[in-house]
C-alpha cells in the first residue's frame, strides 16, 4: 500500500517550540492507493500512464516494463491484480508463502512489491536500477495518474486520519522535558551552564 502522511493538529498537541511528553497522542492524515480486484478488467492503463509519466523526457515513450505498477494477469480465471513497486531489498526472502485465489495458486513473489536480486520485476530493463512508486509526487495532480486513468474504478485514492503511537521517551528525556515546561528553556540552559562550570 502506498501512503503519504501529513501530520495534523489535534487538541492538546504541542505548539512549535514546546516539547511533547510521552503519552500524548497525535493524528496524521494518510493518503493511500487502494486496489479492488473485483473491478479490475486487466486493461493495463495504469501501467501505460505510469510508464509515460516516468519516461525521460516525460511522455516520450510507452513501455510498461518501466512502470511502477504491474498487473498480474490470469485470463482464464479472469483474475487481474495490480501491484505497485515498493522498497528495494538487497536480499531475497528465505521463506515464501503461496496464495490460492479463485482456484489458482500464486507464489509470494508474484505479489511482492519489492525489487530484489531473485527477479527482474520493478527494475529498469536497461540499467537494472530498482523502481519505487512515488505516488506521482511532484506532478501537477492531487491524485496519482494510475488512479486517474483507471476507468473501471479498481484503483482508488483515499484519505483518512489515524492516530500515531505515543512516542517512547527515556527517563532522562522525561525529566528534561518536565524541567523545560516548568522553568522554561532559558532558565534551564542558564542553570546547566552554571553547573557545568562547577564540574
Amino acid at each position: 500500500m502506498f501512503t503519504k502522511s501529513t501530520k495534523i493538529s489535534t487538541p492538546g498537541e504541542s505548539k512549535k517550540g514546546e516539547c511533547d511528553m510521552e503519552g500524548e497522542k497525535t493524528k496524521k492524515r494518510i493518503k493511500e492507493i487502494r486496489f479492488d480486484m473485483d473491478k479490475c478488467n486487466g486493461c493495463r492503463s495504469c501501467e501505460i500512464v505510469c510508464s509515460q509519466i516516468h519516461a525521460s523526457p516525460k511522455y516520450s515513450s510507452v513501455n510498461p516494463a518501466k512502470a511502477r505498477i504491474r498487473v498480474i494477469i490470469d485470463e482464464f480465471a479472469d483474475n487481474y491484480i495490480a501491484i505497485r513497486a515498493g522498497q528495494y531489498t538487497e536480499a531475497e526472502c528465505n521463506a515464501r508463502n503461496s496464495f490460492t485465489i479463485r482456484g489458482r495458486e500464486f507464489g509470494t513473489c508474484e505479489f511482492c512489491p519489492a525489487s530484489c536480486p531473485s527477479r527482474d520485476a520493478f527494475k529498469d530493463p536497461e540499467s537494472g536500477l530498482p523502481f519505487k512508486c512515488d505516488g506521482c509526487e511532484g506532478e501537477d495532480t492531487d491524485t496519482p495518474w494510475c488512479v486517474r486513468e483507471c476507468h473501471s474504478g479498481a484503483l482508488t485514492y483515499v484519505e483518512k486520519e489515524v492516530e500515531e503511537e505515543p512516542k517512547k521517551t527515556d527517563e532522562l528525556s522525561v525529566s528534561v522535558l518536565s524541567l523545560l515546561r516548568r522553568h522554561g528553556i532559558e532558565k534551564v540552559v542558564d542553570t546547566i551552564a552554571k553547573v557545568a562550570k562547577e564540574l
